[in-house]
């Protein structure tokens, strides 16, 4: 595993309740290297965190980690199936 999984990998188990169901992938395409993230559904709060604080911290760490190696690093965080979203509002 490259330094940015393993970075990865580790900073989330600390975070989840289930760092058994964590689970990274890394692609390499024409953007960058491409992390792509999967937790259990029961932790996908405490990944993205309030507003959105968390996983863009992530994203900031993960960029700075691919700075060292020359390398444009972006996160998916992919969302578990059947994830509850609030009801879009209905413009009336």
């Amino acid at each position: 595993m490259e330094p940015d999984q393993i970075f990865l990998e580790d900073a989330v188990k600390a975070l989840v309740d289930h760092p058994e169901a964590v689970e990274t992938t890394r692609t390499i395409d024409p953007m960058g290297v491409l992390l792509t993230l999967t937790v259990h559904p029961d932790d996908m709060g405490k990944i993205i965190g309030k507003s959105g604080k968390t996983a863009e911290a992530l994203r900031i760490l993960l960029r700075v980690i691919g700075m060292k190696g020359n390398a444009r690093v972006n996160l998916k965080i992919n969302e578990p199936m059947g994830g509850l979203r609030a009801p879009e509002p209905v413009a009336e």
